[in-house]
């Protein structure tokens, strides 16, 4: 039950150690107990992955993966460029992430110094500037998913109110020519079970009836098969992407810490009227809050089981707002399969879905009245009202089953 999907392209997966416990019993446990093992879980899988790709990835100073060797600052201006590269800090390039006004500066670590003094120095040589570690971010299934590794499809033209930003879509049949795809990452767009798995259960018509079936969407492969895929970088990139070609509401099924980049492409998204829906990961209610679902003005998701109990590897944002069927639906996991999966992960596209139905374009003055209409219709789960674990009540109760 206790395992979560690292990113696609080839890198490799791991099964986190079980939970002392059947589904069954899980009435009789804790959650402190639960919370405890997904915790201990939560850190191995980060370490591992560290440990198996060190010539791409390190760590910050609180040991979350990142890209080795780079760091990113908002809001430079030349003379800080300067001083910087004075110091050590060879300038990688000037950026700017179109259909975001957002603009960034990526600088080499000097060499011999670890990521996180090179952090400290940096900000202290540049004050004034926002400086952080390129992080990277995982999907959020609780099953990890086999990676599929063909080239996804990739059609141009299509016009979308829904975006997604995961890895790479397969070509099945029952979203089939209504997906449009663009790589931000090495290797992409290449098709993912993880990805798969989120499209068609947002627009799936057939072999997978999506919460929204037949419409549109736009994907973006932040994974493809770079080792140090589902970076920060990426994903803002790719959510300019989707923002530029006028998506309204983008999924983002996917888990890290806060980063500076991250949270400044989100509020800019925000402004131009994208709503953002993200999955609170599966790494327990022990685990620290995740991003970018504990963002500002971002629609938490948690995931429910059959019996609209909360999963118990569900993890907790700074605030969850609606929950979803997690456990027990059917989707597309590459062109000629599916299957039942787990996680929070898929309880976030339903939501979107749902939500897309009453905010069709980017109007930022209709996002309250879309999100107040998705909860008249949320059915009221936990205690009384909003409440911390299951936000304003369940969507789309019987989607996917």
């Amino acid at each position: 039950m206790a395992q979560l999907a690292l990113p696609s392209g080839g890198l490799p997966r791991f099964n986190l150690p079980e939970l002392p416990i059947n589904l069954t019993d899980i009435d009789k446990v804790s959650q402190e107990t639960i919370g405890s093992v997904l915790e201990q879980a939560r850190i191995d899988r980060l370490t591992r992955f560290v440990r198996l790709n060190r010539e791409a990835v390190d760590v910050d100073e609180n040991r979350y993966p990142a890209l080795r060797g780079q760091l990113i600052a908002i809001g430079v201006s030349e003379q800080m460029v300067a001083r910087a590269q004075q110091r050590g800090f060879r300038l990688l390039s000037r950026d700017r992430i179109e259909g975001l006004d957002l603009s960034y500066v990526r600088f080499a670590t000097p060499a011999k110094m670890s990521l996180s003094d090179a952090e400290r120095e940096l900000q202290q040589i540049i004050p004034d500037a926002n400086v952080d570690v390129d992080h990277i971010y995982f999907q959020s299934g609780a099953v990890s998913l086999p990676a599929v590794g063909s080239k996804a499809p990739t059609i141009t033209g299509q016009t979308a109110a829904l975006g997604i930003i995961d890895g790479g879509v397969a070509d099945h049949p029952s979203v089939r020519g209504r997906v449009e795809q663009n790589g931000f990452a090495k290797g992409a767009p290449s098709a993912s079970s993880h990805g798969t798995a989120v499209a068609a259960l947002m627009i799936g018509d057939g072999e997978v009836n999506g919460a929204r079936s037949g419409a549109n969407l736009l994907a973006a492969d932040v994974y493809g098969s770079d080792k140090a895929g589902g970076n920060a970088s990426a994903i803002a990139r790719a959510l300019g992407w989707l923002a530029g070609r006028g998506v309204s509401v983008v999924t983002i099924s996917l888990v890290g810490p806060p980063n500076a980049l991250l949270k400044n492409a989100i509020a800019a998204a925000q402004r131009r009227g994208v709503i953002i829906v993200a999955a609170v990961g599966n790494d327990g209610p022990a685990a620290p809050p995740t991003y970018p679902a504990s963002y500002a003005g971002v629609i938490g998701v948690t995931g429910v089981d059959s019996r609209n109990r909360v999963l118990p590897e569900a993890g907790r944002a700074t605030r969850t707002d609606f929950a979803a069927p997690g456990a027990d639906i059917m989707s597309a996991l590459g062109a000629n399969k599916r299957d039942k999966v787990r996680g929070t992960s898929f309880a976030a596209p339903l939501v979107a879905a749902r939500l897309s139905t009453f905010y069709p374009r980017q109007s930022p003055g209709a996002v309250e009245p879309a999100v107040r209409q998705l909860m008249a219709e949320a059915v009221d789960l936990g205690k009384k009202g909003f409440d911390p674990v299951y936000g304003h009540g369940l969507v789309c109760g019987n989607c996917g089953r």
